[in-house]
Protein backbone atom coordinates (compact mmCIF):
# COMPACT_ATOMS: atom_id res chain seq x y z
CA UNK A 1 0.00 0.00 0.00
CA UNK A 2 1.67 2.87 -1.00
CA UNK A 3 2.50 6.19 1.62
CA UNK A 4 -0.21 8.59 -0.40
CA UNK A 5 -2.36 9.61 -2.73
CA UNK A 6 -2.25 7.65 -6.04
CA UNK A 7 -1.13 9.55 -9.19
CA UNK A 8 -4.35 9.35 -10.58
CA UNK A 9 -6.40 10.91 -7.49
CA UNK A 10 -7.46 14.66 -6.83
CA UNK A 11 -4.94 14.79 -3.73
CA UNK A 12 -2.27 13.33 -5.87
CA UNK A 13 -2.63 15.72 -9.40
CA UNK A 14 -1.88 18.98 -7.04
CA UNK A 15 0.86 21.27 -6.52
CA UNK A 16 3.71 20.21 -3.94
CA UNK A 17 3.13 19.79 -0.61
CA UNK A 18 4.15 22.75 1.34
CA UNK A 19 7.02 22.19 4.03
CA UNK A 20 5.06 23.03 6.95
CA UNK A 21 2.35 20.30 5.55
CA UNK A 22 4.91 17.57 5.24
CA UNK A 23 7.29 18.31 8.63
CA UNK A 24 2.88 18.54 10.67
CA UNK A 25 3.21 14.90 8.81
CA UNK A 26 6.34 13.36 9.73
CA UNK A 27 6.55 14.80 13.75
CA UNK A 28 2.61 13.70 14.25
CA UNK A 29 3.49 10.01 12.32
CA UNK A 30 6.81 9.93 14.89
CA UNK A 31 4.91 10.89 17.92
CA UNK A 32 2.25 8.51 17.46
CA UNK A 33 5.40 5.82 17.07
CA UNK A 34 6.47 6.82 20.72
CA UNK A 35 7.27 10.02 22.80
CA UNK A 36 10.30 11.98 21.09
CA UNK A 37 11.92 15.07 22.00
CA UNK A 38 12.36 18.28 20.10
CA UNK A 39 15.73 17.53 19.16
CA UNK A 40 14.92 14.08 17.78
CA UNK A 41 12.04 15.83 15.74
CA UNK A 42 14.54 18.50 14.74
CA UNK A 43 16.90 15.39 13.39
CA UNK A 44 14.28 13.19 11.75
CA UNK A 45 13.01 16.57 10.05
CA UNK A 46 17.06 17.76 8.92
CA UNK A 47 17.22 13.94 7.89
CA UNK A 48 14.17 14.89 5.46
CA UNK A 49 15.15 17.90 4.08
CA UNK A 50 12.41 19.85 5.70
CA UNK A 51 13.41 23.57 5.35
CA UNK A 52 14.45 24.56 8.54
CA UNK A 53 12.03 27.92 9.08
CA UNK A 54 8.97 25.35 8.07
CA UNK A 55 10.62 23.10 10.60
CA UNK A 56 11.26 25.35 13.36
CA UNK A 57 7.47 26.58 13.14
CA UNK A 58 6.13 23.55 13.38
CA UNK A 59 8.15 22.33 16.09
CA UNK A 60 7.44 25.59 17.93
CA UNK A 61 3.66 25.30 17.12
CA UNK A 62 3.80 21.60 18.76
CA UNK A 63 5.53 22.39 21.87
CA UNK A 64 3.02 25.17 22.46
CA UNK A 65 0.02 22.55 22.22
CA UNK A 66 2.03 20.67 24.70
CA UNK A 67 2.85 17.45 22.02
CA UNK A 68 6.29 18.08 22.79
CA UNK A 69 7.43 18.33 25.92
CA UNK A 70 11.20 17.68 26.87
CA UNK A 71 10.40 18.09 30.59
CA UNK A 72 7.41 15.78 31.16
CA UNK A 73 9.54 13.22 28.21
CA UNK A 74 12.57 12.90 30.83
CA UNK A 75 10.13 12.54 33.91
CA UNK A 76 8.70 9.73 32.28
CA UNK A 77 12.08 8.44 30.79
CA UNK A 78 13.68 8.25 34.38
CA UNK A 79 9.98 6.70 35.97
CA UNK A 80 10.33 4.11 33.46
CA UNK A 81 13.79 3.23 32.83
CA UNK A 82 14.74 3.38 36.90
CA UNK A 83 11.65 1.37 37.33
CA UNK A 84 12.01 -0.73 34.42
CA UNK A 85 15.60 -1.51 34.15
CA UNK A 86 17.25 -0.32 36.84
CA UNK A 87 19.51 2.29 36.34
CA UNK A 88 20.90 4.63 38.28
CA UNK A 89 20.71 8.75 37.68
CA UNK A 90 24.55 8.61 35.81
CA UNK A 91 22.95 5.98 32.99
CA UNK A 92 19.62 7.96 32.81
CA UNK A 93 21.40 11.18 32.49
CA UNK A 94 23.15 9.90 29.74
CA UNK A 95 19.98 8.42 27.62
CA UNK A 96 18.64 11.79 28.44
CA UNK A 97 21.51 14.10 26.41
CA UNK A 98 21.63 11.12 23.95
CA UNK A 99 18.24 11.71 22.93
CA UNK A 100 18.72 15.94 23.12
CA UNK A 101 17.17 16.51 26.05
CA UNK A 102 19.03 20.06 27.57
CA UNK A 103 21.38 19.76 30.76
CA UNK A 104 18.66 21.73 33.41
CA UNK A 105 15.87 19.72 32.27
CA UNK A 106 17.88 16.28 32.37
CA UNK A 107 19.07 17.45 35.80
CA UNK A 108 15.84 18.26 36.65
CA UNK A 109 14.31 15.07 36.18
CA UNK A 110 16.97 12.73 37.45
CA UNK A 111 17.55 14.84 40.72
CA UNK A 112 13.20 13.67 41.29
CA UNK A 113 14.94 9.72 41.88
CA UNK A 114 15.10 9.38 45.85
CA UNK A 115 18.78 8.31 46.95
CA UNK A 116 17.13 5.90 49.09
CA UNK A 117 15.23 4.51 46.03
CA UNK A 118 18.11 4.44 43.92
CA UNK A 119 19.89 2.15 46.33
CA UNK A 120 16.96 -0.18 46.85
CA UNK A 121 16.98 -0.76 43.36
CA UNK A 122 20.66 -1.41 43.33
CA UNK A 123 19.89 -3.99 45.98
CA UNK A 124 17.08 -5.77 44.56
CA UNK A 125 19.52 -6.07 41.03
CA UNK A 126 22.09 -7.77 43.28
CA UNK A 127 19.60 -10.24 45.08
CA UNK A 128 18.60 -10.80 41.60
CA UNK A 129 21.78 -11.46 40.21
CA UNK A 130 23.15 -13.04 43.67
CA UNK A 131 22.39 -16.74 43.07
CA UNK A 132 23.77 -17.67 39.76
CA UNK A 133 26.84 -16.65 41.17
CA UNK A 134 26.86 -18.91 44.04
CA UNK A 135 29.59 -21.25 42.81
CA UNK A 136 31.86 -18.73 42.52
CA UNK A 137 34.50 -17.13 44.53
CA UNK A 138 33.95 -14.57 46.59
CA UNK A 139 36.15 -12.20 44.84
CA UNK A 140 34.53 -13.02 41.01
CA UNK A 141 31.27 -12.77 42.59
CA UNK A 142 32.63 -9.33 43.86
CA UNK A 143 33.49 -7.70 40.68
CA UNK A 144 30.81 -9.78 38.61
CA UNK A 145 27.90 -7.97 40.68
CA UNK A 146 29.89 -4.62 40.61
CA UNK A 147 30.20 -4.78 36.30
CA UNK A 148 26.54 -5.41 36.52
CA UNK A 149 25.88 -2.42 38.48
CA UNK A 150 28.58 -0.11 36.97
CA UNK A 151 27.36 -0.67 33.69
CA UNK A 152 23.39 0.46 34.96
CA UNK A 153 25.34 3.55 36.20
CA UNK A 154 25.97 3.07 40.44
CA UNK A 155 28.21 4.73 41.74
CA UNK A 156 31.43 2.00 42.93
CA UNK A 157 30.78 3.00 46.51
CA UNK A 158 26.81 2.37 46.51
CA UNK A 159 28.38 -0.94 44.29
CA UNK A 160 30.37 -2.40 46.75
CA UNK A 161 28.38 -1.44 50.13
CA UNK A 162 25.31 -2.96 48.54
CA UNK A 163 26.95 -6.58 47.44
CA UNK A 164 28.94 -6.39 50.50
CA UNK A 165 26.05 -6.17 52.91
CA UNK A 166 24.31 -9.08 50.22
CA UNK A 167 27.25 -11.52 50.65
CA UNK A 168 27.47 -10.95 54.36
CA UNK A 169 23.66 -11.74 54.54
CA UNK A 170 24.88 -15.26 53.18
CA UNK A 171 27.54 -15.65 55.40
CA UNK A 172 30.04 -14.73 52.73
CA UNK A 173 33.34 -13.29 53.91
CA UNK A 174 34.48 -9.98 52.08
CA UNK A 175 37.50 -8.71 51.89
CA UNK A 176 37.78 -4.79 53.01
CA UNK A 177 39.57 -3.91 50.04
CA UNK A 178 36.90 -4.54 47.81
CA UNK A 179 35.08 -1.18 49.04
Amino acid sequence: MPDGPDDESPAGTGPQADPESVARNICLRLLTMAPKTRAQLAEALRKRDVPEEAAEAVLSRFSELGLINDEAFAAAWVDSRHHGRGLAKRALAAELRHRGVDSDTVNEAVERLDPDQEEETARRLVERKLAATRSLDPQTRTRRLAGMLARKGYPSGLAFRVIREALEQEGVEVEEDFS
